[in-house]
């Protein structure tokens, strides 16, 4: 019944931006730590960003400054700003949650409990 559905990937040159989307259902994100991940191929799934329920955001250091996690818990929604992107970017984007109010930063894939299907960011240069 929980699902996560990412939108809002696409194609954009560098130094260019997105805006992701999580639109989640089934599940209370209030009560989650919620994160977005990247995977490109042959490479582990790796944290960008999290936020916890005090809406503190963490950030993976390669996109510090160029990137805003946050969230709206009244729609459930999180969101992932994404600003001055940089052909490394490119990833497919995978929106997450786990069964804890606090997080100090993404974690790994194996902590969490809720995945969606990934959306595709390509930034060429």
């Amino acid at each position: 019944q929980v699902q996560l559905v990412e939108s809002g990937g696409g194609s954009v040159q560098a130094g260019g931006s997105l805006t992701l989307s999580c639109a989640a259902s089934g599940l209370t994100s209030s009560a989650h730590c919620m994160a977005w991940f990247r995977q490109v191929p042959r490479k582990e799934r790796e944290g960008v960003a999290s936020i916890n329920t005090y809406y503190t955001p963490a950030y993976a250091n390669s996109v510090k400054d160029r990137f805003t996690i946050s969230r709206d818990d009244a729609q459930n929604i999180l969101y992932l700003q994404m600003n001055s992107l940089k052909p490394e970017d490119t990833a497919m984007y995978y929106c997450a949650a786990r069964s804890t109010p606090l997080c100090g930063g993404p974690g790994v894939q194996k902590d969490y409990n809720y995945w969606g299907q990934g959306t595709q960011v390509t930034v060429s240069s």
